[in-house]
């Protein structure tokens, strides 16, 4: 089970929605960052166990945050998140590692998010 998860995302509403639904499904420490710049701060301080990333951010590619943080020393699972349901299309497949695991936004309560940022 993952104990903690940082979620990166420009909206604040979606922000604590993510949070709720985390909380809601175990998750002990649920971190949030606002942009890529304060998702790594936050990520090197805390070291969490996963992270949802959004695909749009202020100031850089989601895309490209989602695989600086996966590459972290202590592998965290990471998971990209657009409202775009298309979003997954964009996904450069890794050269070394696995392809980036992708849910809807408004797929967040659903058994995908278990699955795949959760590990169930």
């Amino acid at each position: 089970m993952v104990d903690s998860v940082l979620v990166v995302d420009d909206d604040p509403a979606f922000l604590a929605l993510a949070a709720q639904v985390l909380t809601g499904l175990g998750v002990t420490a649920v971190l949030t960052a606002g942009d890529a710049a304060t998702a790594l701060a936050v990520a090197l301080a805390e070291r969490p166990a996963a992270a949802l990333v959004d695909v749009d951010l202020p100031d850089r590619d989601g895309f490209d945050l989602a695989r600086q943080l996966e590459r972290l020393p202590w592998g965290p699972r990471v998971v990209v998140t657009s409202t775009d349901r298309e979003a997954d299309r964009a996904i450069v497949p890794a050269t070394n590692g696995p392809d980036l695991p992708f849910i809807a936004k408004e797929e967040l309560a659903g058994c995908e998010l278990r699955r795949r940022l959760l590990g169930e």
